[in-house]
């Protein structure tokens, strides 16, 4: 067997454990088989949309609808598909660079186009960016205004991945975003997931975008979509954008699963997201508890009270010896309660994401703590 043969191996044994569990917090990115999901999209996708209408071509139709609601749902003049949230911000960068006559970005080096792109920013766009901050956290009011040379665009990720899915109070994001007027740069949000934002804020989704002169939003993060993104803002600035996203190749000829799904998860997840950034507290509340009930001397759950419904937890094992304790629980036991663990730059230490969506609501906080305590009995 070669190198790849045992990799695909491996990840084969992994998505049918996950997949196959009864017991689990969340979906999972990638929920059953191809012929389960076009069945899962066909259901869902005709509560959603009209299925007797013809599939898009170039944008229409479906995709041209999906762009109206959301649109609509964050309260500004326009939105635009795109078929990845990278391609989504790079254009979206690049049209403010070009308006602002400055390329320089400011932004947190724990962001996803300093952390996931290959440094596509420059060497796409010719864009250099500058850090406000290098702690792990959203950089503050004072930290902007310090920075020693001009800056045509802010991005701000909300809420930011890398440090634990953190967010800013909402005294602290209108300071940042005053501080950049103040500095005559615009403002853009990499909301990939800012449709969980609104319960830690205590604002709708209209109110938090309008802060910002442009938002990208993910329909597969959040909203269970199958693939794609959008840019939201003022129409003549939704229109630019639209320019480029054809001379970036994102003008696809059809788009209509990706633009159903994501239609069927607005109206499905968005309206559940509160209830599940509820029960993420309590979630990490009765993993902290699992941990000491089993022995654990050390856990680390950030942020200790999670500001939406996704979390990291690190524990002092090796990434390799929890995964495969992750798998095996979902074998044996048929409870999924975390998957992939990542080294965490120390020795002995490792991290993992837990999402916590509907199949996470059914889960009383002792039959979790019960769970950790299973599943780290397990971990070799």
């Amino acid at each position: 067997m070669t190198v790849a043969e045992e990799h695909e191996a491996v990840v084969r044994r992994r998505l049918a454990a996950w997949t196959g569990a009864t017991r689990k917090l969340s979906r999972g990115p990638v929920a059953g088989t191809l012929a389960e999901r076009l069945d899962q999209l066909a259901r869902e996708g005709a509560e959603a949309y009209d299925l007797s209408d013809w599939t898009d071509t170039y944008g229409n139709r479906v995709v041209a609808e999906l762009e109206r609601r959301t649109a609509e749902t964050l309260g500004t003049e326009a939105a635009a598909f795109f078929p990845t949230g990278t391609m989504a911000q790079q254009v979206a960068l690049r049209c403010w660079a070009g308006r602002t006559a400055n390329r320089t970005v400011a932004m947190h080096p724990l962001a996803h186009p300093e952390q996931w792109e290959r440094d596509a920013l420059s060497q796409l766009t010719g864009l250099r960016v500058v850090h406000p901050t290098q702690a792990p956290r959203m950089p503050y009011d004072s930290e902007v205004r310090a920075l020693r040379e001009p800056f045509g665009t802010l991005a701000l990720e909300l809420p930011l991945r890398e440090a634990g899915f953190l967010l800013p109070d909402w005294d602290e994001l209108t300071a940042t975003v005053a501080v950049a007027r103040e500095r005559d740069a615009v403002v853009h949000f990499d909301g990939a997931r800012l449709w969980e934002c609104a319960p830690h804020f205590g604002r709708g989704l209209p109110e938090i975008a309008e802060l910002a002169d442009s938002v990208y939003v993910s329909f597969y993060k959040s909203l269970g979509g199958l693939s794609g993104a959008a840019l939201a803002g003022s129409a003549e600035f939704i229109e630019e954008t639209t320019t480029w996203r054809h001379r970036y190749g994102g003008q696809l000829f059809q788009q209509w699963p990706a633009a159903l799904s994501a239609l069927a998860g607005l109206d499905r997840e968005l309206p559940r997201l509160p209830e599940y950034v509820a029960r993420a507290k309590e979630v990490a509340e009765a993993l902290r508890a699992g941990c000491t009930a089993a022995g654990v001397s050390w856990v680390r759950i950030q942020p200790e009270v999670p500001h939406t419904h996704q979390f990291l937890v690190w524990l002092p094992y090796d990434a390799e010896a929890l995964t495969e304790a992750a798998v095996r629980t979902a074998e044996e036991t048929g409870v999924a309660l975390f998957r992939i663990w990542d080294h965490a730059g120390l020795p002995g230490i490792a991290h993992t994401e837990v999402l916590v969506e509907e199949p996470g609501l059914a889960w009383s906080t002792a039959e979790i703590t019960a769970a950790v305590v299973d599943f780290l009995s397990r971990v070799r």
